[in-house]
């Protein structure tokens, strides 16, 4: 058997969210007769750029930016859960359920978080759903950067920041397995809706074993009812760098607008 890297890294947590890709992962590449090369040394992008990279999720963002052109894209998620649905999800701004601030107007002057520079969900959405509202380039009177999503959710937990964009996906998935990492918070508005996270492969593979690599997907999560239920998701839907297009459509209404970029 050949050893190809198989990791879903996007959605970690909480513990039967990972357990359930582990499921889904382990059926799939059963099926495709490969057995998996450890990724534990590599970072993210050395992850995501490997030529023994079978399938991995990424985030839409680096996907149009940092890996354009250098990875194939295998599909993207189907969830159905709030928020989440049909091939796209959205990023949900929340403040504390204390905070006498009630629209996003009013949270000009606070103190922002976001999870990466790189990220769609926790920057590119949220500078994008801001962009209207800046003044003289400036929203926030600063901004962090917590490393993570459920870090930045701890951020608002701890009044270390005020206002946060946090995918709807991870949200949903804490909400309904971990629901005290989200208690004592609030949606103070959401983001215009992106693609869902693409599933990618090494740029070698050609059309035709990326197209096998999400017909097994599919198979997999047919034959895995309760991984299916766990993850929310329904289908490994066609797609391609195409479908991300609108992402750098958002950067770009951000910056016609003189905030491209978030602060």
């Amino acid at each position: 058997m050949t050893q190809q890297i198989a990791e879903l890294l996007m959605y970690v947590a909480p513990e039967p969210v990972q357990q359930a890709n582990e499921q889904w992962l382990a059926r799939i590449v059963e099926h495709l007769g490969v057995t998996r090369r450890s990724a534990e040394s590599l970072s993210l992008m050395d992850l995501w750029l490997s030529p023994q990279l079978l399938l991995t999720q990424t985030c839409g963002y680096p996907l149009m930016t940092a890996l354009r052109g250098k990875v194939r894209v295998l599909g993207r998620p189907r969830y159905e859960l709030p928020d989440s649905s049909g091939g796209h999800h959205c990023s949900l701004l929340l403040s504390r359920a204390d905070d006498r601030r009630r629209t996003l107007p009013e949270f000009l002057g606070s103190r922002g978080v976001i999870n990466g520079d790189d990220s769609n969900s926790g920057m590119n959405l949220l500078r994008h759903r801001l962009a209207p509202l800046h003044r003289d380039g400036q929203f926030f009177a600063s901004v962090g950067t917590s490393g993570s999503h459920r870090e930045s959710l701890r951020w608002l937990q701890q009044n270390r920041a005020d206002l946060a964009a946090i995918d709807s996906v991870t949200f949903a998935f804490l909400a309904r397995h971990a629901e005290a990492q989200v208690a004592g918070l609030r949606v103070v508005a959401r983001s215009a809706f992106s693609p869902t996270l693409p599933y990618i492969t090494a740029a070698s593979l050609c059309a035709g074993q990326a197209e096998k690599i999400r017909h097994v997907m599919n198979q997999a999560l047919g034959e895995l009812p309760q991984v299916a239920e766990v993850l929310g998701l329904r289908e490994v839907l066609p797609a391609s760098e195409g479908d991300y297009q609108v992402i750098l459509d958002y950067q770009r209404e951000a910056e016609t607008l003189g905030y491209g970029q978030l602060r």
